[in-house]
């Protein structure tokens, strides 16, 4: 492995741009961490310390205590997940809630976390590419699961000529789902990347008001909508 460096930003790149900070190499092979990477650690190891947290402070509740405002959140946070994923996907819900709630909490602190001075992760299509990659795997697996090789004979309904356009509906689904997602954020990183680049030292209320929309507002919808689709592809291959 060659000498770990550090690399500078180039003139002229804009704040919503990838940068990279170090590069190395391994086996021969140039890799990098950007900030990407760095804001996907930060949001990965703030969930697990929140989960930690939660963990903790719930086993240390009896019975005859009055839970915290914490404890309150958390299950306020745990309730409305599990009653969306019961409303979707019914009888099937109690095998999805984990992952369906780790999807959702993941995209929506990733959407948020532009707030905080980070880049969001899902504003890079590496990111939004492979969560569409496991929803892909996740609805196929529990499809062949299910149906056996019904599975595939559902490619050729109702006409056997369709087969075509029914196995790319069946490839589009992790391309509309990645792209959907990164479209949406990054098109708020943009739109918030040059309005900081061009107000410069003057940015103080304005942006503000800016990112309650692209972080807030547009993060959790684009968080529910890719969890929602999840589902909705899921149950449709298990459905009776």
């Amino acid at each position: 492995m060659g000498a770990l460096s550090l690399n500078t930003s180039v003139a002229g790149d804009s704040s919503f741009m990838i940068q990279t900070f170090y590069t190395f190499k391994l086996g021969g092979v140039e890799l990098g961490i950007d900030s990407t990477h760095v804001a996907m650690l930060i949001v990965s190891v703030f969930i697990i310390i929140m989960a930690i947290i939660a963990r903790v402070k719930i086993n240390k509740v009896n019975a005859t205590d009055t839970p915290g405002t914490f404890q309150n959140i958390v299950e306020m946070i745990v309730d409305m997940l599990g009653g969306m994923v019961d409303g979707i996907m019914g009888s099937n819900a109690y095998r999805f809630k984990n992952y369906i709630s780790a999807l959702f909490i993941f995209i929506i602190i990733s959407n948020i976390s532009g707030i905080f001075g980070l880049r969001p992760p899902t504003a890079d299509y590496g990111v939004t590419l492979c969560l569409g990659l496991i929803t892909f795997v996740l609805v196929q697996f529990n499809g062949i699961k299910k149906n056996k090789l019904g599975h595939f004979g559902a490619l050729f309904q109702p006409i056997w000529f369709l087969f075509p356009i029914n196995l790319i509906g069946e490839f589009a689904v992790p391309l509309s789902l990645s792209l959907r997602l990164f479209g949406n954020v990054m098109s708020g990183t943009v739109l918030m990347g040059l309005i900081y680049d061009l107000l410069g030292p003057f940015t103080v209320a304005y942006p503000s008001i800016l990112h309650a929309y692209f972080d807030i507002f547009s993060g959790c919808i684009q968080a529910y909508v890719f969890s929602m689709l999840t589902m909705v592809y899921v149950n449709d291959k298990i459905a009776d």
